[in-house]
């Protein structure tokens, strides 16, 4: 009787425990919400404080404002430029604008909007991984998707994506303002300080001139960062599952820990590299989308294609690649950091 007992108890047991080795999202399904929020805000605020400068660099070389002036140091054919010439253009653009912030405005110009940008960070990151960490748990249940499919990611990072998109635009567009903001020189020598005094200033000239659905500015072209959004998540926890399933193959070892870590990393780089490539031109729209009102308070650009249409026209299709190199500088090597510090950090909270 005892043996049937036990027989019945390994059964149960044999059961319960799936078979074969458990893949790196399952094991995070485990984690409560909360240590996703935290892990994910502090990957996000260590991010925003290294990068900040040559996130100023590529919102300003985004902007009309600053090509503008570029153009009268550039030849007008610059979009029949060889890919080798289109590369050297951008690191010229890219140096030059960073000697004259430095030069004209000083170095602590350098890190304007990061206010916005660390304030974005928490409530972003909290949502994003909150939505994402939720979603993956729910569509294989409502949808019967498997739970480590490539669909599965994918549906789920749109999701966040779109969710965090939403819920954050005020803030973004009140960073891209402040970024985009400077001190101006006149022609007779004298400057006229930038528009807005801080956070809050910019806020309230907002809403004093545009309304509320001002700080909505740009949102159709951040719904369009979606695709990136998606692409990047999506092929980091392919990379992510591969990697983990090959080093439970090989037995765990603190060098392969280690090691691990760092390919984690590394695919984190790749995928971003990636997924900007293919949908950098939204980058490009949603911050035009965002710019101030011009001197007469008309808004140059009031829509996703009329803004499309027209920077072709005015500047051709390489504008929509304006200020890449200083985008590519920054995200890749942001994505390795972000990931890795919430990777890091969800560990040890998770231990």
């Amino acid at each position: 009787m005892q043996a049937m007992r036990n027989d019945s108890k390994d059964a149960a047991l044999n059961a319960a425990v799936p078979e074969g080795p458990i893949s790196p999202p399952q094991v995070q399904q485990t984690n409560s919400s909360w240590t996703h929020l935290v892990a994910g805000a502090a990957g996000g605020m260590a991010t925003a404080l290294l990068t900040s400068p040559l996130d100023v660099l590529r919102t300003r070389l985004q902007s009309d404002y600053y090509r503008s002036q570029l153009k009268s140091t550039t030849t007008s054919s610059h979009a029949r430029f060889s890919l080798a010439r289109s590369f050297i253009q951008h690191f010229s653009e890219t140096f030059e604008i960073l000697f004259s912030i430095h030069r004209v405005e000083g170095w602590r110009s350098l890190f304007r909007g990061l206010g916005p940008s660390l304030t974005g960070v928490v409530p972003a990151t909290a949502i994003k991984f909150y939505a994402y960490g939720n979603c993956k748990r729910l569509y294989p249940e409502v949808f019967g998707l498997d739970r480590d499919a490539t669909s599965t990611h994918a549906l789920s990072a749109a999701t966040a994506g779109v969710v965090t998109g939403t819920a954050t635009n005020p803030i973004w567009l009140v960073k891209t303002r402040l970024q985009l903001d400077r001190t101006h020189v006149n022609s007779d020598g004298t400057t006229r300080p930038p528009q807005y005094r801080n956070s809050y200033d910019c806020v309230k000239q907002v809403i004093r001139q545009e309304g509320i659905k001002g700080l909505y500015r740009g949102l159709a072209a951040s719904y369009l960062g979606v695709i990136e959004t998606t692409l990047h998540l999506a092929s980091y926890e392919r990379i992510k599952v591969a990697v983990a399933r090959h080093y439970e193959r090989k037995g765990k070892t603190q060098s392969g820990e280690v090691t691990q870590g760092l390919i984690l990393s590394g695919s984190a780089a790749v995928s971003k590299l990636i997924a900007v490539l293919i949908a950098y031109p939204h980058e490009v729209l949603r911050t035009r989308l965002r710019q101030a009102p011009m001197a007469d308070g008309r808004q140059k650009y009031t829509g996703v294609l009329q803004c499309l249409r027209l920077m072709v026209k005015e500047e051709g299709f390489v504008a929509l690649y304006g200020g890449l190199t200083a985008h590519m500088i920054r995200t890749v090597p942001s994505a390795a950091i972000t990931l890795g510090t919430y990777e890091l950090v969800l560990k040890l909270l998770s231990a």
